[in-house]
């Protein structure tokens, strides 16, 4: 089995954006898969990182934004599923997760060679994601009960994509770990 990674993507949210009321209400049906998913990675030896829009406050680094986060509009989102010891933190700028970051090297170092993206927002950063990890190489799995949105069809229409264009493998978040890294 191919060693793995579960990617954390852009969880650590103070939900005071513009789009926020309608992000919300799909973050709460995705927060406890996420944490379930955390708490298994963690019991089986699996890679997590998390890959963090930091707002381009470039100064910020994991602690600072997860504290920001849990004094945001939306505490109880983040609680969960945010990191309560050191962990791999990737701070992003743009929607991939791979666009002028660490992660390829992370993930290559440590002999990744399947990745597994949850977070927000599947028709933005997960898509592009997506995409960045398939030019690169990685198998994709994209759990759909595990990822937000904003826009309901938009989404839809991302996972469709993400499988048939980049092959990505959507399987429910409760089947997606079992594989430990190497």
């Amino acid at each position: 089995m191919p060693a793995s990674a579960l990617l954390i993507i852009d969880m650590l949210n103070a939900y005071d954006h513009e789009d926020a009321d309608k992000l919300t209400a799909s973050v709460e049906r995705t927060v406890p898969v996420i944490a379930r998913l955390l708490e298994r990675a963690e019991e089986e030896g699996v890679l997590t990182v998390y890959v963090n829009d930091n707002q381009d406050a470039w100064h910020a680094g994991q602690p600072e934004l997860v504290e920001s986060a849990l004094h945001g509009e939306q505490p109880e989102l983040v609680k969960p599923i945010a990191p309560e010891h050191a962990v791999p933190f990737i701070p992003k700028g743009r929607h991939s997760i791979f666009y002028e970051t660490a992660l390829n090297h992370l993930l290559r170092i440590e002999d990744v060679e399947r990745v597994v993206l949850v977070g927000q927002v599947t028709e933005q950063c997960i898509l592009y994601s997506a995409l960045d990890a398939y030019l690169r190489g990685f198998e994709i799995v994209v759990p759909p009960d595990a990822v937000a949105h904003i826009d309901e069809e938009l989404a839809r229409a991302a996972l469709k994509m993400m499988e048939s264009n980049m092959h990505a493998e959507l399987t429910p978040a409760a089947d997606v770990l079992g594989y430990k890294v190497s």
